[in-house]
Formats: structure tokens, C-alpha cells, sequence
């Protein structure tokens, strides 16, 4: 029995740089002498393709190694799981996590890895109010805790990033490329990232994601109209912002991307003015400017009336002759009402179901805007006017309908700054709009608010009414508290998922070995039951599922066993039992009734089975337990529990 303790690898977050390492010496076994890269022979294998000039094209910035080097750094954190805060806990797949995001993002690599189809982020534009805070290149959960005020400070404050802070770029470059580096490991192999940002920092995030996920897969940049209204600025009026999307891959995204719902307006372009038995039909050309054609596109075609006609003068038919001809046999070329116009093909809007291809210009009627989304959100408020620009649910949905499928239960959609909770609040609302299966997870910082800043006053009197703490985490999960309300309130036949589990981010429930303490005499105490003392069976559980790579919100059952709770994760895949105390006389029971509910629950693949450490009473009954469990196998005399360790 293996015991788990804050060095093994399993209880950190994946180590990205030797998975890195371990693909490189797949693809050039010959460049690894005694487990080290040799560069100069893996130049040689890459030819051409090494650069080794001084001056080369890209973006650079003071800090940009540091952050990459933070990206790669395993997180020793945990979720801790809080029902009290939740909707429907033991029924929901959606979460909403308090914490540093980045640190977040590096605990859900295990469980979530290649699984979330839609990223959409609104992160900050660094407007210079904007709250950012210095990543801890020691320890980002101390640093975390510190400047959110859950231990003590030692002096250190919660700052924005002014123009005056010498590097305004490059501090929101240093947050941001470390976030995204991470981020993208999470895409599915068909999925895209969506980030919302205005001016500022437009170029710099074209210039970031072309380096992380590749020039290739830069799909589109949307220009989204925020505001109707006209601002009263001295040179111009700003009225849109950008939404840049970037693929993991960008052939599957577009093989996977759905198109957007054919509207009022496209609908009345269809008539059936020749009674066509296909019903109705809109005509498109068929030529094209010059140049883009073979010579087998130059031909003279005869209309019904018997008039030849040419391509217009510089154009040319974008269809063969064959294709033409076939076209015209089965009557699906308009020549006109008289039969003798330029030819234009027939699209029938039996055919054309699939809908409307997204367009990069999303005007405000379709996608609404700041102030549409601001009144919508003080009315859910009840007048409360606690966000200053968020984004409307309109805008979202229209994301959302693109990037994923309504019936595929593990669409799962990520918002790693979730501000106002729009992102939750729009996935909700589409999958009652469809009867959609997508999944939500939210990440949002409890930024503190300030009563004292007039800016943050409304905000924090609102949490105070909510008898909540005055952050910014307590508002986000309030709005999607009230949402949940209303869209069941609006669709009552809606029976689909509108609760959310919360977790907090908080230090590992497994005691770390502190060599620089004074008190030697209380660490080695301590290492005896390295289990902190505050932490609950629960938190126990929740870090193990991460740990493990299980899912958060995955079904968990418990039975009593010998007298001792068993938990059983995922249908078998993990057992846990983490009672303080497993006597010798208990052990018999207890092994051999593990062993009957792991046969009736027959789990596909291996299991993990773990125990508290600490419970046994000498190492006698801890051999014994472990025995009666190895010789439990399958046919092919494998263990059917591969795994048995304890913390």
C-alpha cells in the first residue's frame, strides 16, 4: 500500500514540461542522451526549421520566459467543495469555482484535459481600474489566499494597473499569456477559444494566441457593437468592441461549428414564383469575376427562350458545362420570369436548414449590447446596479449556438473570468431555448469590493444585503441563482440542469513537510497523520477526484461497510474509505465487503482504492487489509483493484 504525501507526483497538477518531454522523446528517441535533450542533434533532425536568427517576428515583452515557466509550474492547491453555496448539488453537472484562475485552470488539467468544447473569456481590458494582481513565482496559493484576505496580508494590497506603473502592457501580457497557456490544453480537439477585448489590447491578443495556439488556427475577428448611443468624446465615438476566436484545430472546428438560425428577414427572400413542387426558393449567381475560372467556365448557355447568353463582361460561370447542364435538367436554374435572363441557381429552403453562416459583424439588434445587458441585470437585481459593462446574454448565446451541440451531454463550456456570471447564465438559458445537455464551468477571483470606493459601494451594499462577504465571486453566483429562477419560472417543461456546485481554492488537504521549521519535534508528529486537521471527509474526496482525473460533478455512493463508510467515485473507479480508525478484528469485513460492492458496481477499467494511513492500528492489519484486496482478480489473474493507497 502505497502512501500518498505532498511529493508524489499524483497530488500535484499534471507536470506539462515532462509530458512535453516524454512526446519529444517519442517523435526523436535520438536527441534524449541520459534523459537530458541534446540540442545540437535535435537541430540537426529539425533542419531548415530551427531559427536561429537574433531578429525574428514575434511578440516579446519583459517576463514573457517567466510566465511561460509559471504556465508549466504544477499546482499543489485543491478545490474544496461547498454545497451550502450550491443549487441542486447532488444532481448538477455545472461549476462555479472561487480562486486565482490560473491556478484553477492548472487543477482541472487531470479531469478536464481535451474535454471542454467552448472557452469564452471576457478577461480585463486593461482600462488602467482593472484588477491585477502579480502571480507568486514561489507559492500563487499563499499569494492568493494573502491578497483576497483569507490569511494575513503581512502588508501586501490589492492594486489595478495604471498607465503609470511603468509596464502597463507587459503586466497584462504576464497574466494573461500564462492563463492561456494553460487554457489550451483543456480544448477539445474541435473547440475554440472566444475572447471578448476592446482596443487596448486587440493586437496584443491577436499576437498572444498566434503564438500559443497557432497562426493556422485564428478563425475569425468579430466586431461586436456594444453601444447604440452616441459618447460624447472629443475625436470619435467607441462603439464596438472585438470577439477573437482562435481554434485548437481549426478544420475540426469547422467541421463542427453549427450555423446560426435562419431569420424572419432571410425567410421572406423565399418564394415559389414558377410553383416549383420543391416549394419555396431563393436564386444566388451563377458567375463570378473573372480570373478565378478554368477555360471549361467560358461557355455560351440557352435559355428557355431560346436566347444565348455569355458570362457578363469580366465574369465567368463558377459551375462546368456538365454541372450546368445538370443543373438545368433538373430544373434548378431560374432564368427569369420571361425565361430569358442571365441563369441564377435555385437554393430551396427545404435545403437550406442548416442555417446561416455567421457573419464577423454582429450588430446590436442581434447581439444587444453593454446597456441592454446592465438594464437586464439590475432588473434581475432588483434595481441594483452591480455591474458596470456586462456583457449581454445575447452576445453568448449566439457563441454558445456556434460552438457546441445541443445533444452532446459533454458540450462543456469554460469561463475562466466569469465576472457577472453571463456565461452560465446564457448556456442555461440555451439549453431550455433547445433542450440542450451543455455543462458550465466558471471561474471567477473573490475579488474584494470596497464600501469605500464609489465605484465598488453599490456592489458591496449588495452583498451586505445578501448577508454575503463583499467580493465579487458572491455576486456571480447570486445572478445565476436568480437566472436558474427564471428560466424555470419561464419554461416550467424545462427539466434540465439549472443548479451549480461551488469549490474554493484552497492550500492541499495533505500536509506539506516543512523543512525550514524550528520545531522539528511537531513535523514529525504531524508527518504521522499528514491529513490536516480542519479538512472534512469531503475535501478529502474532491482533491482525490481531482488528483485522479475524475470529474467534479461525477456520481457519488456511499455504504456502510464493517461499520466504516465506503465512498465509491465514478461507478467503482475509485473506492475510498477515510475512517480515523480500521482495528485489526475490522479488517477481515471490511476487505472482503469492498470486494462484494466492487463486483456488483463491475467497473470498466482499473480501480483505485484509498484509505486514511493513520486509521490502522500497527502495519499487521494495514498488510492485511492490502492482502485481502490484491487477491481479488480477474480471470487473467490481474487485480481488479490495481491501485491501493493511503494518505
Amino acid at each position: 500500500m502505497k502512501k500518498l504525501d505532498a511529493d508524489d507526483p499524483i497530488t500535484r497538477s499534471p507536470d506539462l514540461v515532462q509530458e512535453n518531454l516524454e512526446r519529444m522523446r517519442e517523435l526523436f528517441p535520438e536527441a534524449f542522451t541520459e534523459g537530458k535533450v541534446d540540442f545540437q542533434v535535435l537541430r540537426q533532425l529539425l533542419g531548415d526549421a530551427v531559427d536561429d536568427r537574433d531578429e525574428k517576428y514575434g511578440l516579446n515583452w519583459h517576463g514573457k520566459r517567466r510566465a511561460r515557466h509559471l504556465a508549466l509550474t504544477p499546482s499543489t492547491g485543491t478545490l474544496r467543495p461547498c454545497p451550502e453555496d450550491s443549487v441542486d448539488w447532488d444532481k448538477t453537472r455545472n461549476l462555479v469555482i472561487e480562486g486565482d484562475n490560473l491556478e484553477v485552470l492548472k487543477l482541472l488539467q487531470k479531469s478536464y484535459a481535451g474535454k471542454v468544447k467552448l472557452i469564452y473569456i471576457d478577461p480585463p481590458y486593461n482600462t488602467g481600474k482593472d484588477f491585477v494582481y502579480p502571480d507568486d513565482y514561489q507559492d500563487n496559493i499563499k499569494n492568493y489566499l494573502e491578497r483576497t484576505g483569507q490569511v494575513d496580508s503581512e502588508g501586501k494590497k490589492t492594486s489595478t494597473n495604471t498607465e503609470a506603473s511603468g509596464r502597463f502592457h507587459t503586466a497584462w501580457l504576464n497574466m494573461m499569456s500564462a492563463r492561456l497557456t494553460v487554457a489550451r490544453n483543456l480544448l477539445h480537439g474541435s473547440g475554440a477559444i472566444w475572447i471578448s477585448i476592446d482596443d487596448t489590447e486587440f493586437a496584443n491578443v491577436r499576437h498572444l494566441c498566434a503564438e500559443i495556439f497557432g497562426e493556422e488556427n485564428f478563425v475569425a475577428g468579430f466586431i461586436w457593437q456594444k453601444r447604440t448611443t452616441r459618447e460624447n468624446r472629443k475625436v470619435f465615438s467607441s462603439n464596438h468592441d472585438y470577439v477573437v476566436c482562435y481554434a485548437r484545430d481549426k478544420f475540426s472546428f469547422q467541421a463542427a461549428r453549427k450555423m446560426l438560425p435562419l431569420t424572419e428577414e432571410v425567410l421572406g427572400r423565399y418564394e415559389n414564383p414558377d410553383n416549383d413542387p420543391r416549394r419555396e426558393w431563393q436564386s444566388v449567381s451563377l458567375n463570378a469575376q473573372a480570373g478565378h475560372g478554368t477555360k471549361a467556365q467560358y461557355y455560351k448557355v440557352t435559355t428557355p427562350s431560346g436566347r444565348v447568353v455569355e458570362p457578363p463582361p469580366g465574369r465567368c460561370w463558377v459551375v462546368t458545362k456538365t454541372r450546368m447542364d445538370e443543373l438545368i435538367a433538373d430544373k434548378r436554374v431560374w432564368f427569369g420570369p420571361d425565361g430569358n435572363n442571365v441563369p441564377r441557381e435555385k437554393i430551396f429552403l427545404s435545403e437550406a436548414k442548416e442555417g446561416l453562416t455567421p457573419h464577423t459583424l454582429w450588430p446590436a439588434e442581434e447581439c444587444g449590447t453593454n446597456d441592454s445587458a446592465k438594464k437586464s441585470l439590475m432588473k434581475l437585481f432588483d434595481g441594483a446596479e452591480v455591474f458596470d459593462t456586462p456583457k449581454p446574454t445575447d452576445l453568448l448565446h449566439r457563441i454558445v449556438h456556434i460552438s457546441t451541440c445541443k445533444d452532446d451531454s459533454d458540450a462543456t463550456v469554460l469561463d475562466f473570468f466569469a465576472g457577472s456570471g453571463t456565461t452560465g447564465h446564457a448556456v442555461m438559458a440555451q439549453n431550455a431555448a433547445d433542450s440542450g445537455h451543455r455543462r458550465f464551468i466558471l471561474v471567477q477571483l473573490p475579488e474584494p469590493l470596497d464600501p469605500e470606493n464609489k465605484d465598488q459601494k453599490t456592489a458591496a451594499d449588495f452583498c451586505d444585503k445578501l448577508g454575503k462577504p463583499r467580493n465579487i465571486a458572491e455576486l456571480t453566483k447570486e445572478r445565476l441563482r436568480r437566472a436558474g429562477k427564471k428560466i424555470k419560472d419561464e419554461t416550467p417543461l424545462f427539466a434540465g440542469d439549472l443548479g451549480f456546485r461551488v469549490f474554493k481554492l484552497d492550500s492541499s488537504n495533505i500536509r506539506a513537510w516543512d523543512a525550514a521549521t524550528k520545531d522539528v519535534q511537531k513535523t514529525l508528529l504531524d508527518s504521522v497523520d499528514n491529513l490536516k486537521p480542519d479538512r472534512g471527509e469531503a475535501d478529502i474526496l474532491y482533491e482525490l477526484l481531482l488528483k485522479l482525473g475524475l470529474d467534479l460533478a461525477v456520481a457519488i455512493e456511499r455504504r456502510e461497510i464493517a461499520g466504516k463508510t465506503v465512498h465509491s467515485i465514478g461507478g467503482g473507479a475509485l473506492l475510498a474509505c477515510l475512517d480515523p480508525r480500521i482495528t485489526a478484528d475490522e479488517v477481515e469485513a471490511l476487505g472482503q465487503g469492498i470486494v462484494a460492492w466492487h463486483q456488483s458496481l463491475a467497473p470498466v477499467g482499473d480501480t483505485t482504492c484509498v484509505l486514511r494511513d493513520s486509521a490502522f492500528a500497527d502495519d499487521v492489519a494495514k498488510t492485511n487489509l492490502t492482502a485481502i484486496l490484491e487477491q481479488y482478480q480477474d480471470d487473467d489473474g490481474h487485480p481488479r483493484i490495481s491501485k491501493i493507497r493511503s494518505l
